[in-house]
């Protein structure tokens, strides 16, 4: 079995965040200039929320040779939150940068106290056909696009399972009234991201036929921050198991992720990135 520690070490964390200084006694009584003010200064990078799925007591999909999601997950997006920082064009946040549970309400509310730009839940699940393979790209909507979608999202909307019977979920009709209040504009934003994550993706990671799909997923439901939700493959293939056990292929994922990202920022977003 592959373990998270053969997945994610050596991979860098992500810088941690330097404690502001402790005031001195008489320090909060003390007459601070005003701050100078830079004309045509540079807006702030975006934010983007990076959400490995699963985590802690929820393995997520386990492969056919035993490697469990979480970890896939997890070191996907440890890899793109440094590529994405290391173009000096993008904030990062990650859900979790450990083995941990999150419920899904407490991802979504992490990326709206965050304030960010973009949210990306990344993810290797698993399907009754194992014959089916290739990356996929999931958005918000009532319905679901086919049957096998419809399948996955009840999969992933019972992550909350693992956090025990004490613990209350959304009920369907608060989801649905959430759904209902995400804007259209942030509708039309999670669509241009899921589409440039196809482009990014095609002729270079191998895709689903029909990439881009949509279903009532929990995780994406926030009413301001366009979301999306990738498949980087499947844990019930051989093949694409085998592909996401290898640091190289994964770095080429995330390579194409952070393309799709540039993509976005550069031609939806009113937030450019230097």
């Amino acid at each position: 079995m592959l373990t998270r520690r053969a997945l994610v070490s050596g991979l860098s964390g992500l810088p941690l965040l330097t404690p502001v200084a402790a005031f001195g006694r008489h320090s909060l009584h003390r007459k601070l200039p005003a701050p100078a003010v830079h004309r045509g200064a540079a807006p702030p990078k975006p934010l983007v929320m990076l959400d490995p799925g699963h985590g802690g007591k929820d393995p997520g999909a386990i492969g056919v040779s035993g490697t469990y999601e979480k970890h896939i997950a997890e070191a996907a997006a440890s890899e793109l939150s440094r590529q994405l920082l290391a173009s000096g064009q993008y904030r990062v946040a990650m859900t979790r940068s450990e083995d941990r549970f999150i419920p899904l309400e407490g991802r979504v509310e992490l990326a709206q106290r965050h304030q960010a730009h973009l949210f990306i839940s990344m993810h290797a699940d698993a399907l009754h056909d194992r014959d089916v393979r290739g990356a996929s790209v999931y958005t918000l909507s009532s319905g679901a696009s086919d049957a096998q979608t419809a399948s996955l999202a009840r999969t992933e909307n019972s992550a909350d399972r693992f956090a025990g019977p004490a613990f209350h979920g959304m009920s369907p009709d608060v989801q649905q009234i959430l759904a209902s209040l995400v804007s259209e504009e942030t509708r039309r934003g999670s669509a241009h991201m899921a589409a440039s994550v196809v482009n990014s993706f095609r002729n270079r990671i191998g895709l689903l036929t029909h990439p881009s799909r949509h279903a009532a997923f929990v995780v994406l439901k926030s009413s301001e921050i366009p979301s999306v939700l990738v498949e980087m493959g499947f844990m019930s293939n051989r093949l694409d198991e085998a592909a996401l056990r290898q640091a190289v292929h994964r770095t080429q994922v995330a390579s194409a992720m952070k393309t799709a990202i540039d993509r976005y920022f550069t031609t939806h977003s009113g937030i450019m990135t230097g």
